[in-house]
């Protein structure tokens, strides 16, 4: 078996070398061609229920499988120890794709550890897919299990305050419920939570996998069981991954390991200096020792991450002068992606949750990215200054 960085280089290119080609082929097929009306049938069907076609096995319809798609799922599954991986066309796809699963199968119930991506979070208390959730924490989750859980839901670091969950200990408390974890912020390069006893790991493609902020794209990995229930709900629901994003999508995945080490090293810096900084009240990232108390940086995750959160002494307003004020570094959501990213979470992607689980109003989240760290802080520094 190769280490981490050899497989994000080459998972998913096996046979490249037997067709004659260094780089994957992207295939944009709609259709493909049926041998006959019996053999097409068995293939639809095949597919339709969420199973892999053989060699033997006509593709059918994009809907039902790409090779793209197929390249990009099988790299994600390696990089994260799963037994496969299921992608979609979002973040938020993968996540529906989830609870639609879920509740198909008799459980509706979802606990949830806030706090969570703001659309998560939405998509959870608005009840629109049949599921309805109880919001709990990390410590309570036995306490909040029903005979109709179906899912644990966590995020860790959690978005936007970086919260570490002890992934181990929540694995304990939910039992025989499967334990879903968004390991967007983290990446498998830094966490893998399948290790750790979770039942599913979910990811916002769109943002570290791809890298460069032009893809977008969500997957699911975990075991075979789950991946072809999740791929019948692909299959009928249309969710599919674009055959060109997941060309793209594999394509970041071999620099992902030097992106996120050398992004990291950046937001350690910026984090130091903004403790320091008279117009900052508080910065939550995980390699601050006063954030990780329990010493699960070293432990369930080998570094920090690059993502870290910032309160302003002078609440809203000043965050809001300091979130327009950047010059360098975008006002923009999203993250992960080479470019430094900074935005207000109350006011953009948490916006629709409840007022008593909203960020703070002072509060900005900062995404840092492979600019000079020097260039970063320069920009920082003056619009905290004005």
């Amino acid at each position: 078996m190769t280490r981490f960085d050899t497989t994000a280089v080459h998972a998913g290119r096996e046979d490249l070398a037997a067709l004659g080609v260094h780089v994957p082929p992207i295939d944009l097929s709609t259709t493909y061609p049926l041998d006959g009306v019996v053999t097409g049938g068995a293939s639809y069907e095949l597919l339709a229920t969420g199973g892999r076609p053989g060699p033997e096995d006509s593709l059918v319809y994009q809907r039902l499988w790409n090779p793209n798609v197929d390249r990009f799922e099988r790299s994600v599954a390696q990089l994260e120890g799963g037994d496969g991986a299921v992608a979609f066309a979002s973040g938020m796809a993968a996540l529906t794709a989830v609870l639609t699963a879920s509740v198909a199968a008799g459980r509706p119930h979802v606990v949830g550890c806030r706090p969570l991506y703001g659309g998560t979070d939405h998509v959870l208390a608005s009840g629109m897919l049949g599921t309805r959730v109880t919001w709990t924490t990390p410590d309570r989750v036995a306490e909040a299990i029903t005979d109709d859980t179906g899912l644990v839901l966590v995020e860790t670091p959690a978005n936007p305050t970086v919260d570490l969950v002890d992934l181990a200990a929540v694995v304990a408390r939910a039992g025989d419920v499967p334990v879903v974890v968004d390991n967007t912020f983290a990446t498998p390069v830094l966490q893998n939570p399948l290790a750790l006893g979770a039942g599913l790991v979910l990811h916002s493609a769109t943002k570290f996998f791809g890298g460069h902020g032009d893809a977008m794209g969500g997957v699911v990995v975990g075991g075979e069981e789950w991946l072809t229930r999740l791929r019948q709900v692909r299959a009928v629901t249309g969710g599919v991954l674009h055959p060109l994003a997941a060309y793209e999508l594999h394509r970041g995945l071999q620099t992902l390991p030097l992106r996120v080490r050398a992004q990291q090293e950046s937001a350690a810096v910026l984090a130091e200096r903004l403790v320091e900084h008279a117009a900052v009240k508080a910065v939550h990232y995980p390699g601050l020792k006063e954030c990780d108390p329990t010493g699960l940086v070293g432990t369930q995750m080998s570094g920090p991450g690059s993502l870290l959160a910032f309160e302003l002494a002078e609440g809203f307003e000043s965050a809001a002068r300091v979130a327009a004020g950047c010059a360098l570094i975008t006002h923009a959501v999203s993250l992960g992606g080479v470019d430094t990213l900074i935005q207000h979470p109350a006011g953009l992607t948490h916006r629709p949750v409840t007022a008593d689980a909203r960020p703070d109003a002072a509060l900005l989240r900062l995404s840092v990215g492979l600019e000079d760290v020097e260039d970063l802080w320069d920009d920082l520094d003056r619009a905290l200054l004005a």
